[in-house]
């Protein structure tokens, strides 16, 4: 199993979408559990390649490359994990959407990715989302947290126009805000007034349970 686990993380390192998504089933098809799947191999992989991101051993299309193959398995694992979030009880309600004005989706997925293996349940909106569409959902899907994701600086002001705009319309004590993105801080956070701030899907897991704990 554990020979498996290194080649889920493997497929995600190297980029191959096709791979991930045969271990993924072969994973579902002997009976493993998808958290543990997504857990102990894939995310593995997708960390890893964030860490060589960072330390300038990975380039950008290495890690979209990753990301894409991270996303493969995540297709084929989604319907199980989201069983188990039913099977368990129900952690909360989360809608992802990276802001408008940004296509940028790496870092959400994984955050769904996690959110779900956690057992939230995930609505994933997409990327250069418009704010109305967020406002909307919170009255469509009603969730306990907003995530909003901003991968540039040019594009972080619209996590506080979204701020704003729920504000405005007077459902801001409906729902918790988080916000995260590379140029994104806590700093930043604390200044348009989110109720939360994470750097990476581990952290932003922990931070909606304390949010809603």
């Amino acid at each position: 199993m554990e020979q498996l686990f290194e080649e889920m993380k493997n497929s995600v390192l190297e980029g191959e979408e096709e791979e991930a998504a045969e271990l993924a089933q072969k994973a579902l098809d002997s009976g493993m559990d998808p958290v543990a799947v997504m857990d102990k191999g894939f995310l593995k992989g997708i960390n890893e390649a964030g860490k060589l991101y960072e330390e300038g051993e990975f380039f950008l299309p290495e890690l979209v490359c990753a990301a894409d193959a991270m996303k493969a398995a995540l297709e084929v694992l989604d319907e199980e994990l989201k069983k188990c979030a039913d099977n368990n009880t129900k952690t909360g309600k989360v809608v992802l959407a990276t802001v408008q004005g940004d296509v940028h989706d790496i870092g959400k997925t994984i955050v769904g990715a996690m959110m779900t293996a956690n057992g939230y349940e995930v609505y994933d909106l997409g990327s250069d989302v418009p704010n109305e569409k967020v406002l909307s959902a919170i009255d469509d899907v009603k969730p306990d947290i907003v995530g909003l994701s901003a991968l540039l600086t040019t594009t972080m002001e619209q996590q506080k126009n979204v701020i704003e705009m729920i504000r405005e319309a007077g459902k801001r004590e409906e729902v918790k805000i988080m916000v995260g993105g590379a140029p994104v801080s806590r700093q930043w956070s604390e200044k348009i007034g989110a109720d939360g701030y994470s750097d990476n899907a581990i952290d932003a897991v922990k931070m909606a349970g304390i949010l809603i704990g």
